[in-house]
């Protein structure tokens, strides 16, 4: 649609509602919301879509049939066909009950250290099945692939969520994942550009600094954004981070330099740029909401994604129009952009794929394409899954460990009220009670040596570098325990879940003797590899129940 064509048609205001998505849940109900300072409510998003025009929601919570559902409501209540986005960087089911939950990307770096067509063919069916998945229930803006190339193994918020440390690697295997979004009418994105690899802050708290020159940059952060740009991506994340070589003033998000100079200009993207959710500190500190929303798109972003408040934002995004720092034409170049996007959601050609079963219907004649729900966690799903954690998988000492009476299987998490990859049923648990070693979960700020005195224990450590942590996955409380604990002779087997450099400081201090299992994925069926590989047992899912409980 041309600027033309958009002027004619929308009220300023509701131009700039387009360039808002704002966090819901993806719960039905209000007393379901479990993120109240962030989700907002049914009447305020039936208010905020009828009143502001916004241009999208990103989701989160919920099953697969609630998010179906869920998405469809969402739609019907919108002036315009919605963006309805998601951080589904390890497939759907990492956010939403029920569809393939992949292990997380850096697991395909280190089949890549192998067999890098293995990696590629792995990226490509990760990013086809995770597409499929995401239009059965109404997502059409796949946040990812992660380009960022974590080359700090004290990232705290990056970390696994990264392809690895090998810029080239990183590229090719976004390039792939990409490709395998392709044949769909779905939106991905690289992300968080330019590059949040490289640093020890968790840019949810605070504002990371990189202080490498240009050079190191084009040859390490830039190249895999650069692959992702050639290859076709339809959206670049911004980071809220201090790039001086770039800008030793904003952070990137609010950068003219780093969003249009090099990203527009220098590098030719013509996609979208949506910024990373502005109530992060990392750039809520910097300034205003007000002062946020009006300097990210002078900067050239075109979608601002979870401003505090879209009311807020609107009111001072036109402000600054009135006050001509801004103009209305800047809003028509990112509504442009806007437009031309959500014409391959809303009016995809249907000629390469004959599954389309759903054209519903949906505002200003557009239509709505679906998958069936039989499409989600399909065999063909659950074998990739398994594949790349049985490839990815590590393992040393003297396997397997024998059963035994009256011991420990102490599973440590970092967050007891937010995890949601284990209950009584999950083989973490019924795989090592068959062998005589009894549950105790606890979360990883609580933990004592007293507790464990003269019992032999097989250690499970479900930790990795997540947002808002703080850390790469090991506290200093952490560390001061499991150092105590590998002096004693109380352990018996270890199993690490999630980040490679937590196995790195485990084996740096284990004796070699001790057998253990490391898995880069968390959930049931990495779980239910590593446990039945520890005790050399079958790892068949189907028979799981069976056998274990």
């Amino acid at each position: 649609m041309d600027k033309a064509m958009i002027s004619s048609h929308l009220s300023l205001r509701k131009k700039i509602g387009q360039l808002i998505v704002v966090r819901t849940t993806g719960y039905i109900f209000d007393h379901q919301i479990r993120y109240p300072t962030w989700e907002a409510t049914q009447s305020q998003l039936k208010t905020w879509l009828a009143e502001l025009n916004l241009g999208g929601v990103i989701l989160l919570g919920g099953s697969c049939a609630e998010i179906a559902y869920r998405t469809k409501q969402l739609q019907s209540w919108a002036k315009t066909p919605l963006f309805v986005a998601a951080d589904i960087e390890e497939g759907v089911g990492q956010r939403f009950t029920g569809a393939s939950w992949f292990p997380p990307p850096m697991a395909l770096s280190k089949i890549a250290e192998f067999n890098l067509m293995d990696a590629k063919k792995y990226a490509e069916k990760m990013g086809n099945i995770t597409a499929r998945e995401a239009l059965a229930i109404g997502i059409n803006w796949i946040l990812a692939p992660i380009t960022d190339v974590n080359n700090n193994p004290d990232n705290p918020v990056i970390n696994v969520r990264s392809f690895g440390d090998n810029p080239q690697v990183v590229g090719d295997l976004a390039e792939a994942f990409i490709d395998g979004c392709k044949p769909y009418p779905i939106l991905t994105t690289a992300k968080h550009f330019p590059g949040h690899g490289d640093t020890s802050t968790d840019s949810h708290l605070d504002l990371p600094k990189i202080s490498h020159n240009l050079h190191r940059l084009q040859e390490i952060e830039l190249l895999p954004f650069q692959q992702a740009i050639n290859k076709g991506v339809d959206s670049i994340m911004t980071a809220h981070m201090l790039v001086e070589a770039l800008d030793c003033v904003n952070p990137a998000t609010l950068s003219y330099s780093v969003l249009t100079e090099l990203l527009r200009k220098k590098m030719g993207f013509q996609g979208l740029i949506v910024t990373d959710a502005l109530i992060m500190g990392g750039v809520s500190k910097y300034a205003s909401q007000e002062e946020i929303v009006v300097k990210a798109i002078q900067a050239g972003a075109d979608i601002l994604l979870m401003p505090e408040n879209p009311l807020t934002a609107v009111n001072a995004i036109e402000k600054a129009i009135d006050d001509g720092i801004l103009s209305e034409e800047r809003i028509d170049e990112s509504l442009a952009r806007i437009y031309q996007a959500k014409a391959k959601l809303f009016s995809p050609s249907l000629n390469s794929e004959e599954n389309f079963v759903s054209m519903t219907p949906n505002l200003e004649g557009k239509k709505i394409v679906s998958f069936p729900m039989d499409v989600i966690s399909t065999p063909e799903a659950i074998a990739t899954v398994n594949e790349i954690l049985e490839q990815s998988m590590s393992q040393g000492g003297k396997l397997p460990l024998q059963a035994t009476d009256k011991a420990i299987n102490l599973v440590v998490v970092h967050d007891l009220l937010n995890c949601d990859f284990l209950d009584r049923q999950t083989p973490s648990v019924t795989i090592p009670e068959s062998y005589g070693y009894q549950t105790q979960l606890f979360d990883h700020r609580n933990l004592s040596l007293a507790q464990y005195k003269n019992q032999p224990i097989l250690l499970q450590a479900f930790i990795r570098g997540n947002p808002f942590l703080g850390n790469g996955g090991l506290t200093d409380s952490g560390k001061a325990f499991y150092e105590e604990l590998l002096t004693t002779n109380y352990i018996k087997g270890i199993i690490i879940y999630g980040s490679p450099y937590v196995l790195d400081w485990f084996l740096q201090r284990l004796n070699p003797d001790i057998p253990w299992l490391f898995s880069y994925g968390q959930m049931k069926e990495a779980q239910n590899l590593a446990c039945g590989q520890l005790f050399g047992v079958s790892t068949d899912l189907n028979i799981e129940k069976d056998n274990f409980l």
